[in-house]
């Protein structure tokens, strides 16, 4: 049996942490910048968890992560 295959978008754009959540980067923030407001783009920073009903199919593309 060959081995399962990480995706490799996926292992780009998702981490797991320690505890199991799943973390992902905000959308909306690499171009048109300016036509946003600065409220807008101060929301979008950081990091927000994947939402639990999407968890299996991350786990479907990075199978080596244990979720």
């Amino acid at each position: 049996m060959p081995k399962m295959k990480t995706k490799s978008s996926a292992k780009k754009r998702f981490r797991v942490r320690p505890g199991g959540t799943v973390k992902r980067g905000q959308a909306f923030k690499r171009h048109i910048l300016t036509k946003k407001t600065t409220k807008n783009k101060r929301q979008l920073r950081g990091a927000v968890n994947v939402h639990e009903a999407d968890l299996g199919q991350i786990a479907q593309m990075l199978p080596k992560c244990g979720l």
